[in-house]
């Protein structure tokens, strides 16, 4: 299916199924969604390859993004907007045909290939992998995370995908995959290559809680800035 799509390009990539709250104050974009609150319709979500988020009439996107469902929308003083949206269907940009006064682009909406067999197997070590993952960082932050993985194989990769603390070059790569099964072994593959480097990390954030409690210390007390919250891991 072909579609016309006002496009929101970020420095971000939106999965199906995944939620994205955006503050919208700059003018263009308060004009695309008043349009889009007044007709219904969502918007295209397209990670930057090239540009700046804002301002930037000349920015180039990448070709595949995800359309943004409104769900709720807040206006707020000064025509600003704050809303929250759900991705929905994944597209591929064909043609920009208009700039100003935002991007406006014809697209391929893409439909994930259908499985040539059983994807269980493959769900099921994700998950095994993904369930570590997640402890390993509850772990060392001490940040309760609650995550009901999809059962649905290519909901959970794109659940996966969206949750992953690696870098929007990767995601893009993830997202841009067209089979459930790739995109399942992929993200096996990066879980397979993250989880050594988490638990030599979270094993020195236990002999450092070891050491300060036998001093006597604040355990709960850091003295220096997480090396991994809000940081990416390496993949090479």
């Amino acid at each position: 299916m072909i579609a016309r799509l006002r496009l929101f390009p970020l420095h971000a990539v939106l999965f199906p199924g995944a939620a994205l709250n955006l503050h919208i104050f700059e003018p263009r974009y308060r004009q695309m969604i008043a349009e889009c609150l007044a007709t219904g319709e969502g918007f295209g979500v397209a990670l930057i390859a090239d540009g700046a988020e804002a301002g930037d009439p000349e920015v180039t996107p990448h070709d595949v993004g995800t359309i943004a469902e409104i769900s709720t929308a807040h206006q707020l003083p000064l025509g600003r907007y704050f809303i929250q949206t759900i991705g929905t269907e994944r597209f591929r940009i064909l043609e920009v045909l208009a700039r100003e006064p935002y991007l406006l682009v014809r697209a391929e909406i893409l439909e994930e290939a259908p499985p040539s067999r059983a994807l269980d197997e493959l769900a099921e070590r994700l998950k095994t992998a993904f369930e570590e993952y997640l402890a390993l960082i509850v772990e060392y932050s001490g940040t309760e995370l609650e995550a009901d993985s999809p059962e649905d194989p290519a909901a959970l990769s794109f659940f996966v995908a969206d949750a992953l603390r690696i870098s929007e070059s990767i995601k893009q790569r993830l997202l841009e995959l067209t089979e459930t099964e790739i995109r399942l072994r992929a993200e096996i593959d990066v879980l397979e290559r993250l989880l050594p480097q988490l638990r030599r990390v979270v094993e020195r954030r236990r002999a450092e809680i070891e050491l300060r409690r036998a001093r006597g210390e604040d355990i709960l007390h850091r003295t220096a800035p997480d090396p991994l919250l809000g940081t990416y891991f390496s993949l090479n």
